[in-house]
């Protein structure tokens, strides 16, 4: 956790009406009965220029030389981190279902990678995008996440700004379909794109 940053950002949540009540499908495929939106967050500007320098200050100790981010939500936050940072930063992003490195970016043996995202739930998004940095050769350095509604293990240094644990289940033992809650998709990602 970095310093103050985690009360402010929970008081910046919940007072922008991200931590949404309801019956969500996330992007992991798992359902919960609480979504952080966290466009809310990336909407704003100077917040995000107060995130991405928490995020920055937990990176800097691990000499990255490049920020890199899964398309779409973490483009922000990449860029305005490694603008802090003083490095490139670039995203990955599917082609035909696979996460890539497209658009001419590139990555080598000297590069030290420090993977930013927004909301981890399983950690599976980070993982697909140190997959992609580690098939280019290049070393990931580290990870900053925003939120993390439950721990995940990287295999390198990683820093939450808040922890919020919020219950995911998977489809088939989830209490709310048991009930027969309809279910909505609040994500930035459709769940067959994963």
């Amino acid at each position: 956790m970095t310093g103050a940053v985690a009360p402010d950002l929970l008081r910046e949540l919940e007072a922008r009406g991200a931590i949404l009540s309801g019956h969500f499908r996330l992007s992991s495929g798992r359902h919960s009965n609480r979504f952080v939106q966290k466009f809310r967050i990336l909407e704003d500007p100077p917040l995000v220029e107060r995130v991405a320098a928490a995020l920055a200050s937990a990176a800097r100790p691990l000499a990255p030389t490049v920020v890199v981010s899964a398309a779409v939500g973490g483009i922000v936050l990449g860029y305005e981190t490694a603008r802090q940072l003083g490095t490139l930063g670039i995203f990955v992003e599917k082609e035909n279902g696979v996460p890539a490195l497209r658009r001419g970016f590139a990555l080598g043996p000297d590069d030290r990678a420090f993977v930013v995202e927004d909301v981890v739930t399983t950690g599976s998004s980070i993982h697909e995008v140190i997959d992609v940095v580690r098939a280019r050769g290049a070393e990931v350095a580290g990870v900053g996440i925003i939120v993390q509604r439950a721990p995940a293990d990287f295999g390198v240094p990683a820093s939450a700004l808040l922890d919020l644990p919020i219950e995911s289940y998977d489809p088939e033992h989830c209490p709310q379909c048991a009930a027969g809650e309809p279910v909505t998709e609040p994500g930035s990602r459709y769940l067959g794109a994963k």
